[in-house]
Parts: C-alpha cells; structure tokens; sequence
C-alpha cells in the first residue's frame, strides 16, 4: 500500500510540475518552488528506501530535507541573473560562482528549479572551506515566447548545510516570438 500511495504522489507531482510550466510568468513568480518530480518519476520505486512519515508534509508532498551535521555558510557572486531577451526556442546558460565562506565543508544536497524547463547542475563532492565552486542553471525556452515579447522568471532553490538552509537564485528575461511563428 506504501508503494502505491508513493507511486500517486509522484504521478501527481510529475502532473502538476508539466502544467505548472504552461502557466503565466506572473503566476510562476509567485508560485512557491515545485518538487523535482521528474527526476523521482523515473526512479524505480522497488529501489526507493521506505518512505519517512516524518518526511512528509500535510498536503502529502515531500518536504525539504533538513542537513544534518555542521553548518557552513555561502556566499554568492551574483543570485540573480537578467539574460535580457532572447528568441522562443533558446537555451539559456548561466553559472552562478560561490564560495564556501564558512569553517565546515560547503555540501549541497539538491538543488530544484520552479519548473520543469529550467535544470540546475550543483557540485556533488563536498567544497573545503574558502573554495569555491559553481551552479549551473539552463532554461529552455522553447514554446514560453510571445510576439513583443514576455516576461519569463524561474527561482532555484539550493538546499545545502547552511543556515538558513535553502539560498535561492533567480534567472530572468524576456522571449520574443517572430510574427508569424505566433500562427
């Protein structure tokens, strides 16, 4: 039955992650940050470990884990990033630079974009104190565009052993669509 109830959640989470990327940039601003349902949908749930009753939250989506053990602090270059306009269809390429400005070893435990379209790339290995590292995050255009353009903003929430421990990063732009693309 845990399977089962497991399997639901994930189908609604996948659901609700692809048509959350249709909707307005308005409503996406505003929207909290979405589970990274796809990468859970396509994990096998006879290999997943039993799930945590603890791990769950009223509405049955999984929380945020919590890190555990020493806490280290980040510090980055830039959280926001603003690629101007560019063509529906585009991929955007940002890198966000940090460093770990703490005494502890910087670990990042997941990193989730607000949408689908949108895939963050984090260091796996743990960052030694004063190194540095980078997060990197591609939105995919594609379909988002508009003739005289629309505004597009996805938030990436970074989960990691700091205090607060979820930092987030922010991409953001306008898509253009051609005229008679729009037909």
């Amino acid at each position: 039955m845990k399977i089962f109830n497991l399997f639901s959640v994930l189908v609604l989470a996948t659901v609700f992650t692809f048509t959350s990327c249709k909707e307005k940039a308005a409503d996406d601003a505003n929207a909290a940050p979405a589970t990274d349902a796809s990468a859970m949908a396509t994990t096998d749930p006879s290999t997943m470990p039993a799930a945590d009753p603890n791990a769950m939250t009223a509405e049955g989506a999984s929380a945020t884990p919590v890190p555990t053990g020493p806490l280290t602090s980040l510090k980055f270059d830039n959280q926001e990033y603003d690629w101007g306009t560019v063509m529906d269809g585009d991929k955007v390429t940002k890198a966000f630079k940090f460093i770990n400005t703490g005494k502890e070893p910087l670990i990042i435990s997941k990193a989730n974009a607000s949408c689908g379209c949108t895939v963050p790339e984090w260091p796996k290995d743990a960052i030694a104190p004063g190194k540095s590292g980078e997060i990197k995050v591609v939105f995919d255009s594609k379909g988002k565009g508009a003739v005289g353009g629309r505004d597009e903003s996805k938030r990436v929430t970074i989960t990691a052993n700091t205090d607060p421990a979820d930092t987030y990063l922010t991409i953001k732009g306008k898509i253009d669509k051609k005229a008679d693309a729009a037909n």
